[in-house]
């Protein structure tokens, strides 16, 4: 078997998968099958991933389409206008945008799995957190990454800490082992593929180590690797090299996902 097969007999399986290979210009939609969800993801991207797990963590069954955002589907465009993923289909209706669809799933499922407390001021805490708390760690994050300057170890973790300590803060404030108690819920679910992106800083960086000191984030760090043991998370884990690959293939506009587990 592969390294992409074993890879993907633990992400996908034949109930919940379309298409292994991501879909490029001149393929065939596959047919839908009435009354499924179906969401239309690339695998190395963390806005799709959001909503991967987040059909995991409230086991709707789903099938996924994969798509090559390199040489996009004519097909898609009728999907999603700008060609973008991720994207869920609902009986007849498209929704678009990771968060919107996370929150949607939520609403029109809330007795499996609910990722949000049921109280509604604590649910608009958590809806604020991600709004509010989530833009700038993120986005510096993929600016260090995706940038074409290369930054020293120093000058990154001075752009990301700042940024990532009002998380720290909020984790330490609440007081439980993950943002949603003690288990994920949506905030734990939504800030997961960024903090997985983050374990490739190191290869991207040339280091062994960031060498973070012991009163930098710990209550993160210690969020992070107790989520990585999350059955979810470990299911649909990407290893560190895969990530550090599609990285810096993606800022040489030569990303294949396909090949990236060959």
């Amino acid at each position: 078997m592969s390294v992409i097969r074993k890879l993907l007999s633990g992400i996908f399986t034949k109930r919940n998968i379309m298409s292994e290979k991501h879909l490029s210009a001149g393929s065939v939609e596959p047919p839908k099958v009435d009354g499924l969800l179906r969401v239309y993801s690339l695998i190395v991207c963390p806005f799709a991933k959001r909503v991967r797990l987040v059909l995991k963590a409230k086991n709707l069954p789903h099938d996924i389409v994969n798509i090559n955002l390199q040489d996009k589907p004519e097909w898609y465009f009728k999907i999603h206008p700008k060609g973008q993923v991720p994207a869920l289909f609902d009986n007849g209706k498209v929704i678009i945008e990771s968060l919107d669809i996370a929150d949607y799933l939520d609403e029109k499922y809330p007795t499996q799995s609910p990722l949000y407390p049921k109280d509604p001021a604590a649910k608009k805490r958590d809806q604020e957190v991600i709004k509010n708390l989530f833009p700038e760690p993120t986005s510096l994050l993929s600016k260090v990454q995706y940038s074409s300057e290369t930054y020293s170890v120093d000058a990154a973790l001075d752009l990301l800490l700042p940024a990532a300590q009002p998380l720290e803060d909020e984790l330490a404030k609440r007081g439980t082992r993950f943002f949603g108690g003690e288990k994920p819920g949506m905030i734990d679910f939504m800030l997961w593929p960024w903090a997985e992106r983050a374990q490739a800083l190191p290869g991207l960086l040339a280091v062994d180590s960031l060498n973070l000191k012991d009163d930098q984030i710990p209550k993160l760090r210690k969020w992070a690797r107790t989520m990585i043991e999350v059955p979810i998370i470990k299911e649909l884990h990407i290893p560190v090299s895969i990530t550090i690959k599609a990285i810096e293939d993606r800022k040489a506009n030569r990303l294949d996902c396909d090949k990236l587990f060959e």
